[in-house]
């Protein structure tokens, strides 16, 4: 069935704008997928390191709000064009430098600067391009477009993998993950000159410098029980299929891409559950499967023979990161509280960096739990964190069914 996007959205640019997220989908899928296990290999880190590798990288989260402040006299055009640009830069230097520890962790910090101004803006983009009554909706599809790109880069990563280590016969790992990286770049490249077709004119948005107010105080804690979840599942959940069941790159990459796949399709029927049942029952099941998956990471290889256990936790694995297309009933949540359109950007901003904050604890605190009381202590904790935020969710107040809607 083709899909009418002029349906779900106003802007006449909208193709062009959900093809550059398509291209940055795809490089996120290249890096996520072989991300860790270029950690482990290429720079050796132990699990602890891995831990302390979240400061430096998701720092950048953390100060979004102050770089969104700089930069506020830019539109969101302009900002998706310099996140092209930074994210591309990083990976140009790793392809030539990213055997070296020091080195690739600062290029590292770049690419996660671009990467985080990308987040709230893509978001402010697809809500301020939605038609009335169709948010929900046109989150989802540009969700699809964002995911159908990292299935493609999930799948691409091992291929050009093998390919180097068939055509090379290089004994160097570096040599296949610095390859990962050229191509990366190449890819962005081209999504930079399409974001050119954009025009400033199609999304001009007035942001306040800092934007914190009162009113969303709800929607900043529910971005601190994210920020605890996410840490968990991005930093140590890959960790213990490549430490604790000696995953491969390859796996990893597929075990991504079959997120991403399911994602494509699962992202708008998320998007029409939020718009029938309300963002507050969907973040209520959100923290259900979280508090299950967790104990399942923890305990399965406890409980269950080994390749049992091994093909639990991928599964798992690839639940857990379905999931995360739940958090546009966040995104929603603050949108039923915004008063204007202007405000929508800032405060997306403000609870990524509130959600990275706690995130670079939970890293931190994380690896150092691993290393010193176990896996099942770590993912026991993490539980817990998601039983607090059902709590949490659970006391929300219910959507109102006539909810003001921005115009």
């Amino acid at each position: 069935m083709k899909l009418n996007l002029k349906t779900y959205y106003s802007s006449s640019r909208i193709k062009s704008f959900l093809v550059s997220m398509l291209l940055f989908g795809i490089v996120i899928g290249l890096y996520n997928g072989v991300f860790n296990n270029y950690l482990y290999e290429v720079l050796g880190l132990t699990k602890a390191e891995r831990g302390w590798l979240e400061l430096p990288r998701e720092l950048p989260g953390l100060f979004l709000i102050a770089v969104l402040a700089v930069l506020y006299r830019f539109s969101e055009i302009k900002l998706i064009r310099a996140a092209f640009f930074l994210t591309g830069t990083a990976l140009l230097f790793l392809f030539l430098f990213g055997n070296n520890r020091i080195g690739a962790v600062i290029l590292m910090m770049i690419y996660s600067t671009g990467e985080h101004i990308m987040m709230p803006v893509r978001q402010s983009v697809g809500l301020h391009f939605a038609r009335e009554g169709k948010d929900g909706v046109a989150m989802g599809i540009l969700r699809g477009f964002g995911n159908a790109g990292q299935a493609v880069g999930y799948y691409l990563g091992p291929l050009i993998m093998l390919a180097v280590a068939f055509f090379t016969k290089a004994e160097d790992p570096f040599t296949k993950y610095r390859t990962v990286f050229l191509i990366a770049f190449l890819i962005l490249a081209v999504g930079l000159v399409l974001s050119f077709r954009l025009k400033k004119s199609d999304n001009k948005v007035n942001r306040k410098k800092i934007y914190i107010r009162k009113k969303y105080t709800k929607y900043y804690l529910l971005e601190v029980f994210f920020g605890a979840r996410k840490q968990v599942f991005l930093t140590f959940a890959p960790y213990v299929l490549i430490t604790v069941y000696g995953a491969g790159a390859e796996l990893i990459s597929v075990l991504y891409g079959l997120w991403s796949i399911i994602n494509i399709f699962i992202g708008p029927v998320v998007g029409r559950l939020i718009d029938r049942a309300g963002y507050k029952k969907v973040l209520i099941a959100d923290s259900i499967i979280l508090v299950l998956v967790c104990i399942i990471y923890g305990f399965a290889h406890r409980i269950l023979p080994f390749n049992t256990a091994y093909a639990v936790i991928c599964a798992v694995f690839v639940l857990d990161a379905v999931m995360f297309a739940f958090g546009m009933a966040r995104d929603m949540y603050a949108r039923s509280m915004s008063d204007t359109k202007d405000e929508i950007t800032s405060t997306l901003a403000t609870g990524l960096s509130v959600n990275h904050l706690i995130g670079i604890f939970i890293a931190i605190g994380g690896g150092i739990l691993w290393e010193s009381l176990g896996i099942e202590f770590l993912f026991s904790l993490a539980a817990l964190l998601g039983l607090i935020s059902l709590l949490f969710s659970s006391l929300l107040e219910k959507p109102e069914k006539n909810m003001k809607r921005l115009i």
